[in-house]
Order: C-alpha cells, then structure tokens, then sequence
C-alpha cells in the first residue's frame, strides 16, 4: 500500500476563539515532553490507522452510509441583513410566532447524483426548531420564526453532495427560508483500531469545512497555555486522509492551565478528498463535522 505523507499546513493565527478543559493536560512540563516526542510515532500512528481503515467493514459502512460534512442549518438567500440577526442566530436566540407542523413523514430520501439514494429517518418541525433554539431563552436581539413546511436543500456529505429532505422555516422580514436538514445522519462504524492515549498532541476538536475543490480542509486543532500554536500533518492514501494534530513549539517559560485554545488550522491536500474518509489520527475515528457556530472565522488572506 502506497502512502504519501505531507506537511502543507497553513495556520489562522488569528482565529482564537474560546478556551476548553483539558483534563488530560497536567502543566508544561508534560506538554514540553509530549511536543518533544519523535515526529515518527505520530507518523506510525497515521500509519497503522490508515492501515486498519483501509478495505475495512467500517470503510465499506462509510461509503454505504449518510455521513453530512457540511452545515445541516442554511441561512436565507443572501445571509442574515444585520449584526444584531447575525449575533441572535450564533446565541441560538429564537422565538416562535406562529404554529409548526405537526407529525409529518418518518423517513425520507437522502439522494445523490448518480450514486443512488438511502432512506433516513427524519425529525419533525418541533424537534428541528428546538435544535434551531438549543437552551437559550429570551433575551434580545432574536430572530422569529412564523412557520415551516418540509422541502430540501442540498449538502456536502462523504458521499458527496446530496439532496436531503429539510425543514424550510419562515423567518419574520425575509424572503426566502431559513432551512435545516431533516434526515438523521447514519450511525458511525465501530473504528477498526482503538484510540492511543499515549501519543503527542490532543484529537482534533471538528472537521469545520472542505473546500469546494476538495483540495484542502479547515479543521479545529487545541494548543495549552504555554504552546506556540498547533500543528496538524497529513497522511493520504487511496481511501484515507489521516490527521495527527500536535503543538508547534513552547514558551521557555510561564505558567500552564488545565485549559486548551480551539484554532482553525488550513490543511492542504495532495489531491481532492473525493470519497475518502477523514481520521484522526489519535482516536482512530472520522473526525466529526460540527459546523461553524461559534467558532470566529478566519481572517481574510489575499
């Protein structure tokens, strides 16, 4: 099996964007020791997860299953008009004025462009609503959802795009809906390798984006208080893209905290993703898609 490693990382440096934590991170010194640590035990580990996933029954239920990789929520035409929307919508702010449907269909078609359809359960108007408000409660600024009716919106999933069933909710002084996917995602495959607890770095925290060419991907990386930022290595082979997140360097002196900063990190790839599945190198498993909500964005690089 052939396997190309990379190192093509471009780093936000600018994108921190809130604080976790980390019980796993004990103070500098262990930091220290896990960044000094030969850069050939991450890359034996992408290594043997590459290996245990490649022609695996989990690689085939990937394939075979609705795994989205891109937002499950997209805004009305043309985004959200204000600051204040923008800022009710990242708070999960919402207030209902009007009626949501009732039980609807249980299931409906997820459908690819020539790679045939699976039938997924769905969640009614209720329960999308609520994943639309989370536990947020009053408050201002909000956004006013006056009704729903089930439609469908396009998606990035392992598969590739789809078209999935979605709840199209109408949003008080805009023209076109707000939608939220409505399909149930499959359930994920028992990794075929178990997690290593004894390796540099920390998992990756999502998979935030691919790019529409295919050819890079935005992942949320951590570093603790005394790092100089995070550093994630690429491993590629036919069926896999494996990353290993570690830390670049760290500070000769200070403090360190039980607590751990979410960067957004560019990886760039050696050829597009296509239908591989995205790892991560320290737990064996795909790396979960979680969207952009609260999470800043990048800075602009032109």
């Amino acid at each position: 099996m052939r396997i190309r490693a990379s190192r093509s990382v471009s780093l936000f440096t600018g994108a921190t964007v809130s604080a976790v934590v980390l019980a796993t991170v004990s103070g500098c010194d262990s930091q220290r020791a896990a960044a000094g640590g030969d850069t050939d035990v991450l890359t034996d580990r992408a290594r043997q997860v590459a290996a245990a996933w490649d022609g695996s029954a989990a690689a085939a239920a990937w394939q075979a299953g609705y795994y989205p990789l891109g937002e499950a929520v997209q805004l009305p035409r043309g985004g959200l008009r204000s600051q204040a929307d923008k800022q009710a919508y990242e708070n999960q702010n919402f207030v209902l004025r009007g009626e949501l449907p009732g039980a609807g269909p249980k299931d409906g078609q997820v459908t690819w462009a020539g790679d045939g359809s699976l039938t997924r359960p769905l969640v009614g108007a209720n329960e999308a609503y609520r994943a639309l408000v989370g536990t947020r409660i009053g408050g201002e600024p909000r956004l006013t959802v006056t009704g729903a009716e089930l439609g469908e919106m396009t998606m990035a999933t392992s598969r590739g795009p789809a078209t999935v069933p979605a709840w199209l909710f109408t949003l008080d002084g805009y023209a076109t809906p707000l939608k939220q996917a409505a399909a149930v995602p499959s359930k994920t495959p028992p990794a075929p390798i178990k997690a290593a607890r004894d390796i540099p770095g920390y998992p990756l925290n999502r998979l935030v984006e691919i790019a529409a060419d295919g050819r890079s991907v935005v992942v949320v990386a951590l570093d603790g208080g005394c790092d100089e930022g995070p550093e994630v290595d690429v491993l590629e082979t036919r069926g896999t893209v494996v990353l290993s997140a570690t830390v670049k360097d760290h500070k000769s002196s200070g403090t360190c905290t039980k607590q751990a900063r979410m960067q957004q990190v560019t990886v760039e790839l050696a050829r597009p993703v296509g239908g591989r599945v995205l790892l991560d190198a320290r737990t064996g498993q795909p790396i979960p898609h979680k969207g952009t909500r609260g999470i800043s964005s990048p800075p602009n690089r032109s």
